[in-house]
């Protein structure tokens, strides 16, 4: 198991059997998840929703003060999110931030959200003298620098699981006819009323629409709130929802099968 795929619980705890880098995201992976924890027990909900939208959460070094490790939060988001990211947003969740760091006897001196810049490629004045746009990163978007990631077809996948059952996907869409195919949106992002929502997966297929989710083993998302994003897709015209927990799907026969009942509940 590469470290990116390790609880940052356990590098935090064991950090000598992990690099520097290991080290630095789990603690900064820590403050973004304690903090929209405890800002959604405080009855801050939308402001935790949107921290849980972030692309990447780092801790950039500034100072130290009598002993003590001051950083700067910078924290990635889609422009859209950002717009979302008011100042008094921004005084709610560095506050928070600065509880929980506080327990960790290091401090927290800014929060600096911020864009995340388009991706573009070697033709990008062709895209834009023509009229194009360069590619949205919040379509299977490139996840954060660090260690390698799936790739496939020219997407990127946050880990081996979602590549997993994307390729189960394409093998059940090259099966199909041309008249008779299905889409695949893999890491697609997607608003509904004052949240953006980013499935693993949504599939379309004969005139519907249904969202895969993939539950990899350090999945950390609460039922309560799992159920309550997917009443908000539903009622945006997802007509059905799974999930797969890669636990239990241990072999390609296994995938094969999960997809291949989805396909069939989606047109039932």
């Amino acid at each position: 198991m590469t470290a990116a795929a390790v609880p940052f619980q356990e590098i935090l705890q064991n950090p000598d059997n992990y690099s520097h880098d290991d080290f630095a995201r789990a603690r900064a992976e820590k403050v973004l998840a304690v903090s929209a924890t405890l800002l959604h027990q405080r009855g801050h909900g939308d402001v935790a929703a949107l921290l849980a939208q972030a692309e990447s959460c780092d801790l950039e070094y500034q100072e130290e003060d009598w002993g003590k490790s001051w950083f700067e939060v910078v924290l990635d988001f889609d422009h859209s999110q950002l717009e979302r990211f008011t100042e008094e947003v921004q005084q709610r969740v560095l506050s928070a931030m600065q509880e929980v760091s506080d327990r960790d006897n290091f401090g927290i001196s800014a929060l600096r959200p911020r864009a995340i810049l388009p991706e573009v490629g070697a033709d990008w004045r062709q895209q834009l003298t023509t009229g194009g746009k360069a590619r949205p990163s919040n379509h299977a978007r490139k996840v954060r620098i660090g260690q390698p990631h799936p790739q496939a077809d020219g997407l990127h996948f946050t880990n081996e699981w979602e590549w997993r059952v994307y390729a189960v996907l394409c093998e059940q869409q090259h099966q199909l006819p041309d008249n008779d195919t299905m889409g695949i949106l893999p890491l697609g992002a997607m608003k509904v009323r004052d949240y953006v929502f980013e499935p693993d997966f949504l599939v379309t297929y004969r005139g519907y629409a249904g969202v895969i989710e993939v539950d990899g083993p350090h999945h950390k998302g609460r039922s309560s709130n799992d159920k309550s994003r997917e009443r908000l897709l539903r009622h945006a015209g997802v007509k059905y929802i799974d999930r797969i927990d890669v636990r239990d799907a241990s072999t390609k026969e296994e995938v094969e099968k999960f997809v291949t009942d989805f396909l069939r509940h989606l047109i039932g």
